[in-house]
């Protein structure tokens, strides 16, 4: 009995081979030519594409426009931050209590090694340190919430902050501080999802008030 087979080798060359019955194995290469036509690689280099393109940006005024309008974007975003989402007028007053206590994951030292806290314990940060100023989280857009903010204090006893609107623009104003809720981060961390809202210490816990007030067009 005989059995014959082929396959294909790098090259180009196949290789056929004939086996009997006896286990003799007879080959022989074949050359079937050329498979097909081939390229060399010419890929430009990116840096260089990127270094031609910023060139000819140059070169035409095109990339001082680009760095004018990245420049007036980034203004634009810092006088007027994304307002926080999720936050409407308050219709209604209500207040709950916060606590802000946390629990410790390792054991804390000084920096004389003297057990400040352990691992599992709670600890409250308004024992160390009390909340010097009241919180008051508004809508800088709305001229209401920004007067009964403005009635709660000036910079050393009250800490306004915006959920939407511009702090820069009423700095100029108001002739004081007003801040940023950025990625609405504190109105997360206490709940709020109403405005205007305060937060201040009683004790060892915190008070949130989202508080109903007059609007133009409206009663509180």
């Amino acid at each position: 009995m005989r059995v014959a087979f082929s396959f294909l080798v790098a090259g180009g060359l196949a290789v056929s081979a004939t086996a009997s019955s006896g286990g003799a194995v007879s080959g022989q290469s074949v050359d079937h030519g050329q498979m097909g036509q081939t390229w060399s690689i010419a890929e430009p280099d990116l840096l260089s594409v990127i270094k031609a393109r910023l060139d000819h940006a140059a070169a035409t005024g095109k990339l001082d426009q680009m760095n004018r309008q990245f420049a007036e974007k980034v203004k634009a975003r810092v006088m007027r931050p994304v307002p926080v989402s999720g936050i409407s007028p308050a219709e209604e007053t209500r207040s709950w209590e916060f606590d802000p206590s946390i629990r410790i994951d390792k054991d804390i030292r000084d920096h004389k090694g003297n057990l400040i806290a352990v691992a599992g314990q709670r600890v409250n940060p308004l024992a160390a340190a009390a909340l010097s100023k009241k919180l008051l989280f508004v809508d800088g857009d709305d001229p209401a919430e920004v007067e009964w903010a403005m009635k709660h204090g000036g910079d050393a006893r009250a800490k306004i902050i915006f959920v939407d609107g511009s702090p820069f623009e009423l700095m100029k104003a108001h002739q004081r501080r007003f801040y940023f809720d950025q990625d609405g981060r504190l109105t997360s961390y206490f709940g709020i999802r109403r405005t205007p809202a305060l937060v201040e210490q009683r004790g060892d816990v915190l008070i949130v008030t989202e508080q109903a007030i007059a609007r133009k067009g409206r009663g509180a």
